[in-house]
């Protein structure tokens, strides 16, 4: 592990946390009163320290307000209810074309329409 670096497991300040996420610390405060399951620690002067859980909770409602779509109101129930949180929506696969079915390409058709075209503009 390289000199600055943090285990794992340890707690994370609200500073990294808001680093990793890509959000202003004030987001993952407005988060706290939104969601009573994201409860970081709180130390003197009001430091907050967030655990592996609470980590992974933040990346959670993160996914699922910016990646995912879901409102606030979503995300709330979704975190109450019983079923499982959903997984990352992945991208639909690129359409794979297999060579035979590639259009063919008249190269020697297409310099003759673009001759054509040009001559049509110098006119």
């Amino acid at each position: 592990m390289a000199t600055g670096e943090k285990a794992p497991g340890a707690f994370k300040t609200i500073g990294e946390l808001s680093t990793e996420l890509g959000v202003a610390q004030h987001i993952l405060r407005y988060w706290e009163t939104k969601f009573p399951q994201l409860r970081p620690l709180q130390r003197a002067g009001n430091r907050r320290y967030y655990r592996p859980a609470d980590v992974e909770l933040a990346r959670t409602i993160h996914r699922l307000l910016n990646a995912e779509g879901y409102t606030v109101r979503g995300v709330q129930k979704v975190l109450r209810s019983k079923d499982p949180i959903p997984e990352p929506a992945s991208p639909p696969p690129a359409p794979v074309m297999a060579e035979a079915s590639a259009p063919k390409v008249d190269v020697q058709r297409l310099k003759a329409l673009r001759h054509h075209l040009a001559a049509l503009i110098d006119d």
